[in-house]
């Protein structure tokens, strides 16, 4: 597995790309968008709609002058009926944002339905110069394969050059392994993995052959008090953030802000109690 080949070239070349970032010091706010991962929330509660404390920072999300959208990092409901889409249809024009979908195994109980609604289930589009690209692991049990594998090989090949960055939103933690260093990342789930997955022999290599930034976001994660509600890690030019809600305790969202420079701050914001800074910076949680 390359991950394992290449661990001590990837300590030196992680140690280039921190020499060549962008400060984002001084950079005035180019735009904004949000990434909320689990939002039916808690386990086994089919709310009406989002997570209630999701929707509680509705309110602070309208105030954000420049907060272009949202990405939904799958797990949007409990089940996939006809009744939760309409309910979460109903908050989502509240937020009054374009919001975009990165399913879950949970969303796809009835795929036909979501795609009747909402269309396919892995695309890509660009804004501000950046490129974001949106996968769906559900379909060859965590692998990117066949006609998705693909789709993303031609969209890097075609656009990856004309990018400033590359935003990639998937469920499901693909990085994660239970002999690699993300072992100890706890997920809500590893339902429907295959024992082996493609992410680190043929995904990871289209990326890490860029010159750009790449933010990959995940978001089963947060579910449980007991598990890893957030993370944050570097691995060359790829930066790996898992983000996610349902615990009751540490339940967050991620912002991301891209400055006029190109320079992206990420901020993770608290869903429980008053304070939306409580839970710190995002990068103080990095992956020993």
């Amino acid at each position: 597995m390359k991950f394992y080949t290449t661990v001590c070239i990837g300590i030196l070349v992680l140690f280039c790309f921190s020499c060549k970032k962008v400060s984002c010091t001084d950079s005035e706010l180019k735009y904004s968008y949000f990434v909320a991962g689990h939002t039916y929330g808690k386990p086994g509660i089919d709310n009406i709609g989002f997570h209630p404390p999701f929707r509680d920072v509705f309110s602070f999300l309208k105030e954000e002058k420049k907060m272009d959208f949202g990405v939904l990092t799958g797990d949007i409901v409990l089940t996939g009926t006809e009744q939760n889409w309409n309910e979460v249809d109903v908050d989502i024009s509240e937020l009054g944002l374009p919001i975009y979908f990165a399913v879950g195994n949970h969303d796809m109980t009835d795929r036909e339905l979501f795609e009747s609604r909402y269309g396919e289930t892995y695309y890509s589009f660009t804004k501000n110069d950046d490129l974001f690209i949106v996968l769906d692991p559900n379909i060859d049990n965590w692998n990117i394969s066949g006609e998705q594998l693909d789709f993303l090989a031609e969209t890097l090949t075609i656009q990856a050059s004309d990018a400033n960055n590359i935003f990639v939103f998937f469920h499901q933690l693909l990085w994660w392994d239970s002999n690699n260093i993300y072992q100890n990342v706890i997920l809500n789930s590893l339902a429907n993995r295959a024992e082996q997955i493609n992410f680190w022999t043929e995904v990871e290599p289209l990326f890490s052959v860029l010159s750009n930034p790449v933010y990959m976001f995940a978001g089963d994660v947060g579910a449980f008090n007991t598990g890893s509600e957030f993370m944050f890690h570097e691995y060359e030019n790829i930066s790996f953030i898992a983000s996610g809600m349902g615990g009751e305790e540490r339940d967050n969202i991620i912002i991301v802000d891209v400055n006029e420079n190109n320079c992206v701050d990420l901020r993770l914001v608290a869903l429980n109690g008053s304070d939306l800074n409580a839970l710190g910076d995002l990068k103080d949680y990095t992956l020993p």
